[in-house]
């Protein structure tokens, strides 16, 4: 079989297990982080020990594999998750390579690249292939999906230009890709035409977040593409409840789509996007944790119909032909 780059090395792709397609360690804001946090409220140590035993509470409860789509923009910081990888044997975490904006780029790519005062080649494709190909900095983990971002702003130029980047490493690469998408303005259809134009196989595409949506017509317009629905984020009920996800899910699995659609939460050990403490969410979305859908929504789509061989599809053999081909 063919294998898939994990944070420890290969992994050939038939013993990935089940896979959880969307989820994080850790979301923060680097500069936050290493100049505000330090001291204050960021404890190196208390976080890896509280994502050591929250990823360990995943493995019992049957999960072996988590994708990670934490890219530039989110924070990636390889040796931490390399550090956790190590103490977290039994779980395989496959990392990413991309940039997550809704709007603009980074300064550092203002004025280099097509269109730029400086013009030349697009670096992010350099670096977007670096990752995949040779590791990440100088960690020897080596990236083995693509992740992009179309949120409710759209297709601006920064957003654009990303997504071609992203479609020109998966040409050179193979890599398959995942691009968030904004459901209640529907731009997984967009992000699926461009990434089409761009020379993308969509059959190695996952639109992330299209489970925020349950508009079957959508959905299933998307999936007929030959895409894979990421119907992923399961506990964030304020944009869509538990049990219309699960209604949702258990509707397209009996209209022949469970080979399209991978499950998952979008949770993280960590995210310092509502501030330093991270239980202040709990009042708001008790149900974002990686136990929810083993616990909750497994049960739920049992009883709504969903076999466990198409819960076996979602969760193993999706996943499984997702990477087939990842370099």
């Amino acid at each position: 079989m063919p294998a898939v780059e994990t944070v420890r090395g290969p992994v050939d792709v038939a013993d990935l297990g089940r896979t959880l397609m969307h989820e994080h360690v850790f979301v923060l804001d680097d500069y936050n982080q290493r100049n505000h946090g330090v001291g204050a409220w960021w404890d190196e140590e208390e976080r890896v020990a509280d994502a050591v035993a929250k990823l360990t509470d995943l493995v019992r409860r049957g999960i072996s594999t988590i994708a990670d789509p934490t890219v530039w923009g989110l924070g990636r910081y390889i040796p931490r998750i390399q550090r956790i990888a190590d103490l977290v044997p039994d779980l395989n975490i496959i990392v990413a390579t991309g940039l997550y904006t809704y709007n603009e780029l980074p300064f550092p790519l203002h004025h280099r690249g097509p269109g730029t005062t400086l013009g030349g080649p697009e670096p992010l494709v350099a670096d977007f292939v670096r990752d995949l190909t040779e590791g990440i900095a100088d960690t020897g983990v080596k990236a083995a999906f693509l992740k992009c971002a179309v949120d409710e702003p759209g297709f601006t130029p920064g957003v654009e230009r990303v997504i071609r980047a992203v479609a020109a490493a998966h040409r050179e690469t193979g890599a398959p890709v995942t691009v968030h998408t904004h459901s209640a303005s529907h731009t997984g259809r967009g992000a699926l035409d461009l990434l089409r134009k761009e020379g993308v196989d969509l059959a190695k595409v996952v639109v992330a977040h299209a489970g925020d949506s349950n508009d079957l017509g959508y959905l299933s317009e998307l999936a007929d593409s030959g895409a894979i629905l990421g119907m992923d984020r399961f506990g964030l009920d304020a944009y869509n409840p538990t049990p219309e996800r699960v209604a949702t899910v258990a509707a397209l699995c009996a209209r022949g789509y469970a080979d399209r659609m991978v499950l998952s939460h979008d949770a993280s050990c960590f995210i310092d996007w509502f501030g330093p403490d991270p239980e202040v969410l709990r009042p708001f979305a008790p149900n974002w944790h990686y136990r929810h859908l083993t616990d909750d929504v497994l049960p739920a789509l049992r009883e709504a119909g969903v076999t466990d061989g198409q819960i076996d599809q979602m969760l193993v053999g999706n996943p499984r032909r997702y990477f087939t081909s990842a370099s």
